[in-house]
Order: C-alpha cells, then sequence, then structure tokens
C-alpha cells in the first residue's frame, strides 16, 4: 500500500543521438546541420574560419576542420569536389571515419569518375557514402519536404551505408538503397536530369503541333489568299481548335500503339525472352507521359469548344442568317438526320473527356499506389480502348460525309480530321486481329512463358527420336 511509484521524467526516454559533423558552412551546409539538430542530434561544424559562425545555428559548435573531425565519426562533406584538396592533410584524423559525400556537379558527365570515388581516392583509410545529393537546400529550409522525400544511399560498407540510412530516416526522408559506390555517378547526374522521360512525348507533340498548324494553314489562309478575305481572324481561335483535338487523339493513339507492336514482335519470335529494340522500349516506356500530354490537349479543345459560342464572328454569322431567312420570309427546318449527327458527335465527345480524364487521373502516383496491379491495367488497357475508341467515333461522327466532297480536298490535301484517324485506326484494327481467340490465346501462352521450339531444337530433338528408335 505504501508503495511509491517513481515516474520517469521524459528526458529519461529520450535517447541521445550521435554528433555529427558538416564540412561546410554553405546553404547545403547550413539547412541540413539545422535539420540535423531538430532530429535531436549534435552538430559540429568544420570551417576554415571558425571564429566566423554569425549565418550558423546557434545550437551548433563550430571548430577548425581537424578538431571537428575528432569529435565525430560521422562527417559530412558538404564542399564542392575541387575544394578536397585539405582533406589531404586531415588523412590520419578522417582514419576510420564515415565520409558522406554530398556534392553534385553543374553538368552530367562533367567528370569521369564520381565526386564519391574520387573522395575515396583522395581519403582511402576512410568509409564515403554518397547520400543527400538529391535534397535541395529549399526543401530543407521549408521543412515540409514535399519537393523532394527519396535519399539514394550507396557504399561499399553496408554498416556503413545503414548508418547514414537511419540518418536519413531520423531527418524524415526516405532512404533508398542504390548498392556499392559504383552507383555514385548515376545518383549524381539524377538531380541534372531535366525531365527524361518527357522529351520524347513534348518533341513529339511540338512536332505534331507544328506540322498540323502548318496544314491547317495551308489549306485554310494561303489556299484562299486569291479571295482576299480577311482569315487572319482564324489563327487565333479556328486553327488551335482544329490543332488540339487532331493532336489529342494521335498522340492517344501513339499511347497504344507500341503495345500493339509489342504483341505483334513476341508472336513472331515466339516468345518474350528477348529485348524489344531501344526504340520500341524508349516509345513504351514514356507511354504515360504521352498520355497527360494527350489529355493537356484535350484540354484546351474542350475549353476552345465552350468559348465557340461567344465569339463574334459566330455570332455575326448566326445574326445574320436569322435575318437572311426574316427577309425572304423562311423558316430553318430542322433536320433529323442533322440533329441525330450533332448530338451523337456531343455524346461522343463529353464520354470520351470523361474517360480520358479518368486515365489521367489513374496515373497520378498517390492514385496509382493505392490500386493494385489489375485494377490499374483494367483502367489502362479496356478503359484506355474505349476512350480511344469514343474519341475516334467522335472524329468519325465530326467528318460524316465530308470525305465524299471533292471541293474540301484543297490542292488535294484531305480534311484535317482525316489525318487524325490515321493512326488511331491502324491501332484499332491491329487491336482487332490480335483479340480474335486463337491469336489473343497464344499471346496470353507467350507472356505466361511459353516458348515456341526453334528449328534448331525441333531437328535435335527428331534426330535423337530416330537414334533411339
Amino acid at each position: 500500500m505504501g508503495t511509491k511509484v517513481m515516474i520517469p521524467l521524459c528526458s529519461d526516454f529520450t535517447d541521445k543521438r550521435d554528433t555529427i559533423c558538416i564540412f561546410g558552412t554553405g546553404d547545403f551546409g547550413r539547412s541540413l546541420g539545422s535539420k540535423l539538430l531538430q532530429s535531436g542530434y549534435s552538430v559540429i561544424y568544420g570551417s576554415r574560419n571558425p571564429g566566423d559562425s554569425s549565418l550558423l545555428p546557434r545550437a551548433a559548435e563550430v571548430l577548425s576542420h581537424a578538431e571537428a573531425a575528432e569529435k565525430c565519426s560521422v562527417i559530412i562533406v558538404a564542399v564542392q569536389r575541387e575544394h578536397y584538396g585539405f582533406l589531404r592533410e586531415l588523412e590520419d584524423v578522417l582514419q576510420g571515419k564515415i565520409l558522406v559525400d554530398v556534392s553534385n556537379n553543374l553538368k552530367i558527365n562533367q567528370y569521369p569518375d564520381s565526386n564519391a570515388e574520387y573522395l575515396a581516392q583522395i581519403v582511402p583509410t576512410a568509409t564515403v557514402v554518397k547520400a543527400f545529393n538529391t535534397v535541395s537546400v529549399w526543401a530543407l529550409q521549408s521543412g515540409s519536404l514535399d519537393a523532394s522525400q527519396q535519399v539514394f544511399v550507396c557504399s561499399d560498407d553496408n554498416k556503413a551505408k545503414q548508418q547514414i540510412m537511419d540518418i536519413v530516416r531520423a531527418v524524415g526522408l526516405t532512404p533508398l538503397d542504390k548498392g556499392s559506390l559504383v552507383a555514385a555517378k548515376d545518383i549524381e547526374d539524377y538531380p541534372l536530369q531535366l525531365f527524361p522521360m518527357w522529351r520524347l512525348p513534348i518533341y513529339t507533340c511540338a512536332g505534331l503541333t507544328v506540322a498540323v498548324f502548318l496544314y491547317c494553314v495551308i489549306s485554310d489562309i494561303i489556299y484562299n489568299a486569291e479571295k482576299k478575305n480577311d482569315v487572319s481572324h482564324h489563327l487565333m481561335i479556328t486553327i488551335p481548335n482544329r490543332i488540339f483535338p487532331v493532336v489529342s487523339l494521335m498522340l492517344l493513339g501513339l499511347c497504344y500503339l507500341p503495345g500493339v507492336f509489342a504483341a505483334i514482335i513476341q508472336l513472331y519470335r515466339g516468345t518474350k525472352y528477348s529485348r524489344f529494340p531501344n526504340w520500341l522500349d524508349r516509345w513504351m516506356l514514356c507511354r504515360k507521359q504521352l498520355g497527360l500530354v494527350a489529355l493537356s490537349y484535350a484540354f484546351l479543345h474542350a475549353i476552345y469548344t465552350l468559348v465557340i459560342p461567344i465569339r463574334y464572328s459566330v455570332r455575326y454569322r448566326s445574326d445574320m442568317g436569322i435575318i437572311n431567312l426574316i427577309k425572304l420570309n423562311k423558316t430553318r427546318i430542322l433536320e433529323k438526320p442533322l440533329l441525330w449527327r450533332s448530338d451523337t458527335y456531343l455524346a461522343l465527345g463529353i464520354l470520351g473527356f470523361f474517360f480520358y480524364i479518368v486515365l489521367g487521373i489513374t496515373s497520378l502516383p498517390s492514385v496509382s499506389n493505392s490500386v493494385n496491379w489489375r485494377e490499374f491495367r483494367f483502367v489502362q488497357s479496356k478503359l484506355g480502348y474505349l476512350t480511344l475508341v469514343l474519341c475516334t467515333g467522335h472524329a468519325m461522327v465530326f467528318g460524316w460525309n465530308r470525305f465524299l466532297f471533292l471541293e474540301r480536298y484543297r490542292w488535294y490535301m484531305p480534311p484535317v480530321y482525316m489525318i487524325s484517324l490515321v493512326i488511331p485506326c491502324i491501332v484499332l484494327i491491329l487491336k482487332l486481329i490480335l483479340i480474335i481467340p486463337c491469336i489473343d490465346n497464344k499471346i496470353t501462352k507467350i507472356r505466361q512463358g511459353w516458348e515456341r521450339p526453334s528449328r534448331g531444337k525441333s531437328e535435335t530433338k527428331s534426330k535423337t527420336y530416330s537414334v533411339a528408335l
């Protein structure tokens, strides 16, 4: 009854973290030091001028390089490669220490070897770990760290690598083990890449946009130049509203065309254990980006279409049409075929745009990570082809029977909507052939691991069988 229960203070539960040394008092060194202090670490800065510490965190200690290195087992080298020379003088002090290289270069392949490997050559008695180079100063200072949460870590010493990965987790980041120090060069090149997966889609989109724009200018403006009509206003709304849907539909077709090519190649080779050509590999890897660019053009097409009724030229033609009917004492007859055509055209466009948005939302990492592979494949494949069918039907109903009128072939150039149908129709026709049961079953068997025996293997088997007989 009289037993007293001792309640320990919160400080008794708190584990004292290690002391970490930082060589370098620049922006990155100061920001990383502040983050380490917030996470419970003690920080010592090694500086050429220990007396000048006005910009550094108040809780941090500032010493010379040698004095700071003696007190810590982990040293973060936050200086550029060209300033590594002073570390040679500290080789005895750095023996057995863990040196964390956080440097980046100004351009890809600036040096033949990575900065981390170069640091390991300068101080061979220390253990070098590459880390933190993918984190920006802004991300460290903002506190949220939403800009770059992944930290690539590599080293030839697994124990040292795990120790640094624990520090990465402690400051609220996500470490990713990239293996040995050989991977340091790729890690250093990673922050210097500018949208590597978006280059091919952007170049493709830009090329198609320019080509379709010139095509429309030739067929709509230059062709009518002799009539001396002012058609310059078409450049602002009319021509862009033809470019965006045409390019969007072509890009959507290009998203699914490499998958069809891959199935044909596998069917021809009779195996899935053979690499695709490099151009097809690169094409398949950027399908997501192609689809998002196509979706952005579909958005622009929807906005431009909504703007059409409030255009001055459209309202002027509508008013003049009504006035002319009144003058001639005529009434416009409601044409049911035209009614069905216009409503079908709009319905297909609305449904196609809806599924377009569903595909785009599913491509977001936060959404794709919350669904399993079968759900993701259903949306991107089944609903993707449904979107392609709806958008292709939208373009076909828009054209209707216009392809039959020769006057629309200006300078023997077909209407631009017909050009947009080429790639999607090729994809859909090839897909219809591939989903024939006998062909689809064979492709499924190949993708499950079945291989067609080669001619050499079959001849060997027949010879063995004859000898056995």
